[in-house]
């Protein structure tokens, strides 16, 4: 008898640590995020993307959200310094940078974020990675938000009530259609936009559509322009530390990749396309004042005309990358607007 149980002991303490040595092999990878987790990065790029992972990789790997670690200007300095794993940010919170990468915010791309994310991918893979403009970091993904519309406390029935107009701005090529239209520009992170707006510290936003459901803005912005094709398209890139995929095995470093690039992309844009549909349905059904401006419109062709030239800055200002700008430009415009979803 004392030898069966031992015997069971015996079995059931292997069985143990065999669990144990399963458990320790599990690899988190912290992901820092700067949104709230209603967001639809955190809500569905992020868990999709583990979801990948942890198929891929056969449940080595798996993907935790970590937030409060920081402004989203310095996500990319904590990734390279390894105190999160992997994270995403707006390029145009660091202004000089990622010059090259302000290129697929030109105004009029005329595509939605998915098919503008797909096309970006190629095009970075194509032109941008040599240029290195994200040293130290290995870039996962890239992709856009939907566009940018004005959003405001109080109701404008032209460009021309914005000047002078407190807006809050993030950056990239934003900063230049502000500057075109004479507003003051605010600097500050999304999430801080509720209460910029709510306390009256300024007058409105440029930001997608979505946002009047995941920053509540339908609270607080109840007037929102909506120009055909939006002011421009946010650029993002999501980017893992490369010592931390190279800690990893050759077989599970090559499932994530795998799971990476135009995929990833891909879902991102389609993801932060989806949250526009959401909260465009907030703020009818909130009685948000929507002004949804027609090609035709006097608004729109003013647009047209303020933005006009705005592509050869861009040029102009990546002269010093080696890149060819403006076929990267010409080919991302074609891909994103013959791209089938």
């Amino acid at each position: 008898m004392f030898i069966i149980r031992k015997v069971k002991y015996l079995a059931l303490t292997a069985v143990l640590l065999s669990l144990s040595h399963i458990a320790s092999a599990e690899t988190i990878m912290r992901v820092a995020s700067w949104l709230p987790p209603t967001h639809v990065q955190n809500a569905v790029v992020w868990p999709t993307w583990g979801k990948w992972i942890g198929e891929a990789t056969e449940g080595r790997v798996k993907l935790e959200i970590e937030y409060g670690l920081g402004h989203p200007k310095t996500l990319f300095e904590l990734v390279e310094d390894g105190v999160a794993d992997a994270s995403f940010s707006y390029h145009g919170y660091v202004p000089g940078r990622f010059k090259l990468a302000l290129g697929v915010e030109e105004p009029l791309m005329g595509a939605s974020a998915e098919a503008t994310s797909v096309a970006y991918w190629r095009v970075h893979q194509k032109y941008f990675a040599a240029a290195n403009e994200h040293d130290g970091l290995t870039v996962a993904g890239v992709f856009v938000h939907g566009p940018g519309q004005i959003q405001t406390i109080d109701p404008i029935t032209s460009l021309a009530d914005l000047k002078g107009k407190k807006i809050r701005i993030g950056g990239g090529v934003p900063s230049e259609i502000g500057h075109r239209l004479g507003v003051t520009p605010v600097g500050a992170p999304a999430p801080k936009v509720y209460e910029l707006l709510q306390q009256g510290i300024v007058d409105g936003v440029f930001l997608p559509i979505a946002e009047q459901k995941t920053l509540r803005l339908n609270e607080v912005a109840r007037n929102v322009v909506m120009l055909p094709g939006g002011m421009y398209l946010g650029s993002f890139s999501i980017f893992i530390n490369p010592d931390f995929l190279d800690s990893l095995s050759d077989k599970d470093r090559e499932a994530i990749i795998g799971v990476s690039g135009e995929k990833l992309s891909a879902m991102a844009g389609k993801a932060w396309d989806s949250a526009d549909s959401v909260g465009l349905k907030t703020a009818e059904d909130a009685g948000v004042n929507l002004i949804k401006v027609s090609e035709n419109d006097a608004f729109a062709k003013d647009f047209n005309n303020l933005v006009e030239g705005i592509d050869q800055i861009w040029l102009e200002s990546v002269a010093d990358r080696g890149v060819d700008a403006e076929s990267a430009l010409a080919e991302l415009r074609s891909i994103a607007r013959s791209y089938k979803e």
